[in-house]
Order: structure tokens, then sequence, then C-alpha cells
């Protein structure tokens, strides 16, 4: 009893007891590539010589490659036509006979673009799949269409032929797990468990919530070493918007697909030289495998060099020992996943006007959080993500871990009133 009355009384901390800081931002940054002209220009050349010269050429075996930075950029721009859309059905059609990595390509495109064109192209070449990325890929899109995963009732014997090495033993374990998830853990989010101040001790983490329909912009909050959520200058606790979409919206264990759930290690802060993500401080992030058990634990006397589910699972408190979406990010880095951080676009939002999650703009796969710039000059005017790495610069610096969970499947972003609530009703348990 006591213990239940030491969680409530440190869930009510949580609540009304945060350390406040500033989010006035004094910086000025500005993007050139930001300015309509620069972007009008980049556009132009996109459309015209990544899709339409590469598109041009026949396809071959020579060729694949041009087609496959044609499909990238088909992403990019959520660009159509009716003369793209003849050549996609050409590389649909040749699919099956096409390498893996071409076919990746093409699944991820018409798994984002054409979600629903291609069922029966996509059925027949998961019956002669030998490629265990490929056949989840085309499991995907089957589900997406809410068919069965599976063509016929011999698919699943067929599985264990696709498991070659680690990575595709990650690959069919997750999907898998996808298909056949306890429906128990689909409904029960143990948030008091994820919350509490004994998951990831004294440890800062940033907590990205986020929805199971991603197309639907998650929040991020920052959690101090003392078991406190940050507070804003306002007293109100400190929160921005963070969307964990990727272009591709593939489950996330597959390359290019959405944020995975799970743990990361949260190791500093860095600028980047990429074009689409601009100059703000970015938060560096690694997944298990992605990086060495002594980095991930921050343990120098860590001799192991070989990582395991036990090993991540030591991160866990018994209560969420057996919480399966809490591990996304280890069998994501078990899978290949890699170079997943946290950080501001410069990406033009205008590409995606009309989508759910519009301004904001996805990626990858990381966690992005919206930024506006001037298309006058490209002075930076607003930006999430300087906000949020104020907030982790006041909780101590960018070290420790990020925790990225789905709360549940509503069809609407997250606000900070329906983060509260779960926190109040897990001071109640």
């Amino acid at each position: 009893m006591m213990k239940k009355y030491l969680l409530i009384a440190v869930l009510l901390n949580l609540v009304f007891l945060f350390p406040t800081f500033s989010q006035t931002d004094s910086s000025i940054l500005f993007f050139k590539g930001a300015t309509r002209e620069k972007r009008n220009t980049l556009y132009r050349n996109i459309v015209q010589n990544t899709i339409t010269k590469n598109l041009s050429l026949p396809l071959t075996v020579d060729t694949e490659e041009n087609w496959m930075d044609a499909f990238g950029a088909i992403e990019l721009l959520r660009y159509q036509s009716p003369w793209i859309n003849g050549r996609v059905f050409i590389a649909v059609d040749s699919m099956e006979k096409r390498s893996p990595n071409f076919q990746r390509a093409l699944l991820e495109l018409v798994f984002s673009s054409y979600p629903n064109q291609f069922v029966k192209q996509v059925s027949s070449l998961l019956n002669n799949c030998y490629d265990a990325k490929v056949f989840a890929m085309a499991v995907a899109y089957r589900v997406q269409n809410n068919l069965t995963p599976f063509v016929n009732s011999q698919m699943e014997n067929k599985i264990s032929q696709l498991i070659k090495n680690k990575k595709d033993e990650a690959i069919i374990q997750q999907l898998l797990y996808g298909i056949h998830a306890p429906s128990s853990q689909q409904k029960n989010l143990p948030i008091a468990d994820i919350i509490s101040p004994e998951f990831l001790k004294n440890q800062t983490v940033l907590f990205s919530f986020q929805r199971k329909n991603r197309n639907y912009p998650g929040l991020a909050l920052i959690r101090d070493t003392t078991g406190n959520f940050i507070k804003d200058e306002n007293g109100n606790v400190f929160s921005v918007p963070q969307l964990a979409r990727s272009i591709s919206n593939l489950p996330g264990y597959l390359t290019n697909g959405n944020t995975p759930q799970g743990i990361f290690w949260m190791h500093g802060f860095n600028t980047s030289r990429t074009s689409f993500i601009g100059p703000t401080s970015n938060i560096q992030l690694s997944m298990p495998f992605e990086t060495s058990l002594r980095h991930f634990f921050n343990d120098t006397k860590i001799d192991d060099t070989t990582w395991t589910e036990e090993w991540y699972k030591k991160l866990l408190p018994n209560n969420l020992a057996n919480y399966l979406p809490l591990y996304e990010s280890f069998y994501a880095g078990k899978a290949g996943r890699s170079e997943i951080i946290a950080h501001g676009t410069t990406v033009d939002p205008g590409y995606y006007l009309g989508e759910q999650y519009y301004p904001q703009t996805p990626t990858m796969g990381c966690l992005c959080t919206k930024e506006i710039w001037s298309d006058e000059d490209g002075k930076r005017l607003e930006s999430d993500q300087q906000k949020l790495v104020n907030a982790l610069q006041f909780a101590g610096g960018a070290k420790g871990y990020c925790v990225v969970i789905e709360i549940d499947n509503a069809q609407k972003p997250i606000t900070l009133e329906e983060i509260l609530s779960l926190i109040q009703s897990a001071s109640t348990l």
C-alpha cells in the first residue's frame, strides 16, 4: 500500500511541480534554399531531371538505379501525371523479374502513392518472392488493402526459407508480430509504467507520444533526471508537435518506414549539411545494433559486444518487460535501420498541401518538428525544433534516452490535454 501512495505522489509531482524555462529564441538562422525562387528551381529540376529524364530511359538492368531515383523523387514531391502513371505501370508489370533493390524501391512507391492500384501484381510477387524485406513490404501492401496477409495457406511454410541472416530474422519476427499481435497489447497502454520515474531512472528522457496512424502528428515532452516533466515560462508543461511519419508510411521495422516505437539512445546535438533538414540543431539518436552496448548504456565497464534481447530488457522495469511495442526499435536496429534522429525541416511544406499532417513534412523515418522559413529571404520564422533543443538544454542536455510510444488509434493529432489526462489517470491507479 505504501508503494502505491508513493507512486501516486510521484505522478502528481509530474503534473504540478515542473521546472520552468524560457522558450524565447533570439537566434536568427537563414536557409537560402527556402526562398520562393530557389524552391521553384529545385522543384523544376527534380521533375525535369530526376523524374522525367530518368523515367524516359528504357527499363533495363543497367537503368534500374535511374528509375529508383525517380521513384524516390515522386514520393518526395507527391508528384503524379498520366505519363508518370504509365511508366509506373510498366515497372510494376515487370516487377517479378527485377532485382530485390528495385522491387523494394518500387514497393515503397506504390505503398505510399498507389495504395490500392496494384493488389494483383503485388500478390503475385508475394507468391514468387525469396527476399525477406520484399516479402514483408508486399504483405504490408495487402494488409493496407484489408486483405489477408498471405495469398494462400501454404505461405507461412515458406517464411522460414526467407531467413538467411539476422536481419531477415528480425524482419520476419516483426512481420509476424504485426499480424498476430496480442489484442491485449494493442488496447492496454501501460502509461503509468512508461511515465514512471522508475523507467529509465535518473535519465533525461525525450518522450514522443504518437498515434498508430502516423498521418496525425504526435507530441514531444521532456522528463528531466529527477523524474519531472519540463515546464515553459508560462507554467505550462512543455510540448511541441512531432511527426513520426515517413514519406513511405511503411511499418517502422522496414527501411524508410515510420519511426519505430521503443527506446533510442540520445547522445548530443549536431547540425546537418543536408538541405532537407537545414541548419537548426538536431538531436542525435541511435538504436540497438546501430551502436555498441557500451555507448547505448553509457557504461564503459560493459565488455560484451553482442546485442541480445536480454540486454535491451535491462532498460525495462518488470511491468514493461513483456510490452512488445517497446521492442520495435530493437528489432528495427537488428534489421539494419540506422540514422534515425530528431530534426527540423527545410522541405517545402507545399508538397504536402492537403495532407493531414500539413504543414509538417514527412521524412525517411526520423522524428520531425515543424519549421517555417521566409520565402523572401530564407530567414527562420518559426521553429518547434529550436524550442525542443532549448528545452533539452534546460533539462541538462541531449544525453539520455528517447522513447517513442503509440497511445491509441484516434484519428486526430495528439494534444497536451490528452497526455496530461493520461498522466493524471495513471496517478489514480
